[in-house]
């Protein structure tokens, strides 16, 4: 049976964990309803796990015996930076969501001239990525910026090995056996400005396309991230 996975600032180092935190105390006292002897897999957020086992459940902590320590193995060789354009609705979240379970290790919304919602739940933002981590069995959560101008961004992605700028008027993309960091850019459901399209063109960015095709942003920012971490592009 899969064990549940949980991310979080745990010192792994130890041989016991007291943990009171009142959510993680919730989620396996009574969401999950785990038990003495139960076990689970703990994540300290920087690629370290250990099969933990429960040995107490108190009424306002649980302490868990730490077993070996070692290197999760789950995360992709190359960084991958996507900077998306924030969507209208719920298309952001999915974005998030998506990106987080393939294995993107940055997240970017950026203000593009035909970005429509301009705001952000961070915090909202920040669980979806932590839940879809845990799910898919990452040893990281992948950062999530503030929200910046489109020209932030390209500034941001200067010290990427290379960047990909996805737009339909592209070329069609190919292997490109780079080392990374690799910075991928979607745009807004609107698409790009043209002035912006010139800028990345200034900036030596690739100009890519998956095709003739017109996909919502958020397909192409999902498709996209795909792309890079399987090395398609």
């Amino acid at each position: 049976m899969r064990l549940q996975r949980f991310i979080g600032n745990f010192n792994l180092n130890e041989k016991i964990l007291a943990i009171s935190d009142a959510g993680f105390y919730n989620q396996l006292k009574n969401v999950l309803r785990l038990s003495v002897g139960d076990k689970l897999i703990l994540c300290d957020g920087k690629d370290s796990e250990a099969e933990v086992e429960i040995t107490e459940v108190s009424k306002d902590n649980i302490k868990l015996k730490v077993g070996e320590v070692k290197t999760g193995g789950n995360e992709p060789k190359i960084k991958t930076i996507l900077y998306c354009s924030i969507l209208k609705r719920e298309n952001f979240e999915l974005v998030v969501q998506k990106a987080t379970e393939i294995g993107i290790n940055r997240i970017v919304p950026i203000l593009t001239k035909r970005t429509v919602k301009l705001s952000l739940n961070m915090a909202r933002l920040e669980a979806i990525a932590k839940e879809a981590a845990e799910q898919s069995g990452r040893g990281i959560v992948p950062e999530i910026s503030r929200p910046m101008s489109f020209e932030n961004a390209c500034q941001d992605a200067k010290t990427n090995s290379v960047n990909y700028f996805f737009d339909i008027s592209g070329k069609q993309s190919s292997l490109s056996g780079s080392p990374g960091p690799v910075g991928l850019f979607v745009g807004p459901e609107g698409g790009w400005d043209e002035n912006e399209i010139h800028i990345a063109s200034e900036k030596k960015f690739n100009i890519v396309t998956f095709g003739r095709l017109t996909f919502r942003a958020e397909t192409a920012a999902i498709i996209a991230s795909f792309a890079s971490i399987s090395g398609c592009i």
